[in-house]
């Protein structure tokens, strides 16, 4: 498997862990020292995976309202051997997120080892 994919598989996991609302699912592509981010709220928003996890835990899942997924993969790019950077966009009820985030390599697994997003309302 290429780098590019074993990636692009991690981001897949953290697609279907949003819209299912599945923090076990979230916590195999999340490093469990990542950190979650925006400047979108104030103050800053920022959590641990163990403040993260039990809020995603909480949720009604999209798929549970039947919500189409609109997920998409923008671009992947590698700084080195160890650690890469992937732009996808989501979206959760009537709110489209941004996402930046940095994986590492660490035990020869890719991880998600920072979230940063923007949200904005989708205009219907």
């Amino acid at each position: 498997m290429t780098d590019f994919v074993a990636v692009a598989d991690v981001i897949g996991t953290y697609f279907d862990g949003l819209h299912h609302a599945d923090a076990g699912k979230l916590a195999t592509a999340f490093h469990p020292k990542a950190i979650y981010a925006t400047a979108d709220e104030t103050p800053l928003l920022y959590r641990t995976m163990d403040e993260y996890f039990p809020v995603v835990a909480k949720r009604v899942s999209p798929a549970s309202r039947n919500e189409p997924r609109r997920d998409v993969i923008e671009s992947i790019e590698f700084a080195g051997q160890n650690t890469a950077f992937a732009r996808v966009r989501c979206s959760i009820g009537s709110k489209d997120f941004i996402d930046f985030l940095t994986l590492v390599r660490t035990e020869g697994a890719w991880r998600i080892m920072a979230k940063i997003f923007q949200i904005t309302e989708r205009q219907t």
